[in-house]
């Protein structure tokens, strides 16, 4: 077991959704937690990366930095998306490793598995096939970041270590409705169609499709129990093990939302892949499980969402 008790942690991506809810759960970890702004450090530049990394000497990383967004945006800076994530794991891993940092833990995606993959999806299931196409370019920069940190144990003995979230949201989401995920757009869609005094609002395709979501919070705990419990080649799954209707996810945000009026359905868009769910058996048989109920969470987000954004 690996114990954070007194460490230096370095949080890297400490403002983005899953780095800033992974130190909300430091907090009691009796741990110092560093953070390095983009003014501090540009983690695209290895130089800097490197000279940060040697002034604040962490005993352990959480490399939860990445340039993320949505289909949009994957399709239109595919080089960026692809080069930029590159070089920050590549960066951060080579730099931990030359420091002597202690223990490391990686977050991918789980757009790293092939699109039609078998379900549940089991960990061993990446390389197996092709790529979702519209965002294959953040794919394959998740999947060389999985393989650098085996790399570094396989050579040098590094306790380096993956873990990959699926859908995730939370308090820090993007509620932007030309590039949000599914969760946050709902919620914005409902909020705006309440205030508005809308008779319906209108969802993609059949609402037929199945999708697993996980609170950002409970993504952070399975974290931290990785980082003190697992230490292995191979990386994994982070899930809530269950999965959900688009629909049947509609109208728990609706309830949450208050909004009373119609779900109107688009047929002329497409449904998507028709189930995305992660195993999460190897997470399981570690003795870790999610403890907040999707039903609690969205309507946490939902105040966070009112407090914050509306």
């Amino acid at each position: 077991m690996y114990s954070l008790s007194g460490k230096r942690v370095w949080v890297a991506g400490h403002r983005g959704m899953v780095g800033s809810a992974i130190m909300r759960r430091l907090d009691s970890e009796g741990c110092e937690v560093l953070v390095a702004s983009r003014q501090e450090a540009d983690l695209r530049d290895q130089a800097a990366t490197m000279a940060w990394i040697e002034k604040a000497k962490p005993d352990a990383v959480f490399l939860a930095a990445a340039k993320v967004g949505g289909i949009l945006a994957n399709d239109t800076y595919p080089a960026d998306f692809l080069y930029d994530n590159l070089m920050i794991e590549a960066n951060i891993i080579n730099g931990a490793f030359k420091v002597g940092v202690e223990k490391l833990m990686f977050l991918g995606s789980s757009c790293i598995y092939p699109k039609f993959a078998a379900q549940p999806i089991t960990e061993d299931a990446m390389l197996t096939g092709p790529l979702e196409p519209t965002n294959e370019w953040y794919a394959i920069a998740k999947i060389a970041g999985i393989k650098l940190a085996d790399a570094y144990r396989k050579q040098h003995g590094a306790d380096f270590i993956s873990g990959m979230p699926t859908n995730l949201y939370g308090p820090g989401d993007n509620f932007d409705l030309n590039s949000s995920h599914v969760m946050p757009a709902l919620i914005r869609k409902a909020h705006e169609a309440k205030l508005a005094g809308a008779p319906d609002i209108t969802i993609w395709g059949t609402g037929t499709p199945r999708r697993e979501f996980l609170h950002v919070d409970d993504c952070a705990d399975a974290c931290v129990h990785l980082m003190k419990n697992y230490s292995a080649a191979g990386h994994v799954n982070i899930g809530s093990g269950d999965d959900i209707t688009i629909l049947e996810l509609t109208k728990l945000v609706c309830d949450a939302v208050g909004f009373q009026g119609e779900i109107a359905h688009d047929l002329t868009k497409p449904d998507g892949t028709p189930r995305k769910l992660m195993s999460a058996d190897k997470l399981r048989g570690m003795g870790w499980q999610p403890s907040i109920e999707l039903k609690d969470g969205i309507a946490a987000v939902y105040k966070w969402f009112l407090e914050n954004k509306a």
